[in-house]
């Protein structure tokens, strides 16, 4: 049997698609199978779906590994989009017929360990002058979640942070749950003296609701009496929506008097 297209794909992280139906992994050329690439050009220049396959380790019935991780890829277009799914909605899709579920525990625990690296890898002194420097820290958490989860950063005099952002709450966000008492906790237990807030908008548009801008009016009055200086409330998005913004900064905006 012969292949009937081996044109050569140059190396990238982005997923490329090669006419492998209807074959094993063994009888493709050795430069399509996934563990000959990756020994050939390095972790680093292969594309995602040899990744995935490499992870996968064995088809379904009827695909073979590169067909299987392929079509994960297509389906939900992007590793950080797969990250967000649970074992079960992974196991239960019938686009993906035949995903089991120690495959899918393999996927998603190879990336949520990716996750934690890209984490381990922010330095915990780092300094926030400017709502990007919040944005850096918190981007990649933010992207592989689905439901909202409100941030505090804590800051010394020198606008250092005073360890890792701290998680307040997650789901939706109100003014019941975002208690002053809860969001200037760990800034008194650590001697802060500044804070920075931010929360996440799963639907990807970061324009604030009328409940941002009132809980964050709330936390600005709380913190001018705890003597703990509210610097700003950035709002992640993901550069998607309508306005292509990746965050707001309501102090940027003028939305909210942080003076």
């Amino acid at each position: 049997m012969q292949v009937a297209d081996t044109t050569v794909v140059e190396p990238s992280t982005k997923t490329y698609h090669i006419p492998t139906s209807g074959w094993t992994v063994k009888e493709l050329p050795k430069r399509m199978q996934p563990r000959e690439e990756m020994d050939r050009i390095g972790p680093r220049h292969v594309a995602d779906a040899t990744l995935l396959a490499i992870l996968l380790r064995s088809g379904t019935q009827g695909r073979n590994v590169v067909e299987l991780a392929e079509q994960i890829l297509r389906k939900y277009g992007s590793l950080t989009a797969l990250s967000t799914l649970s074992v079960d909605a992974l196991t239960q899709d019938q686009d993906v017929k035949g995903l089991g579920k120690v495959k899918a525990q393999v996927l998603l625990a190879a990336l949520e360990v990716g996750r934690r690296l890209q984490q381990e890898a922010l330095p915990e002194r780092a300094k926030i002058c400017t709502p990007e420097d919040a944005v850096r820290i918190l981007s990649a958490e933010a992207a592989a979640l689905q439901r909202e989860v409100f941030w505090v950063l804590n800051l010394d005099v020198k606008n250092r942070m005073n360890g890792r952002p701290f998680e307040v709450t997650q789901g939706i966000l109100d003014a019941s749950l975002v208690h002053p008492r809860e969001v200037f906790r760990e800034a008194v237990r650590s001697g802060s003296a500044a804070v920075v807030r931010a929360h996440n908008h799963p639907s990807g548009d970061p324009n604030p609701s009328a409940e941002d801008i009132l809980i964050t009016r709330q936390l600005v009055g709380a913190g001018r009496v705890m003597d703990i200086r509210v610097m700003d409330h950035v709002i992640l998005g993901d550069g998607q929506g309508a306005s292509g913004a990746r965050f707001v900064s309501l102090r940027e905006s003028g939305m909210v008097d942080f003076s």
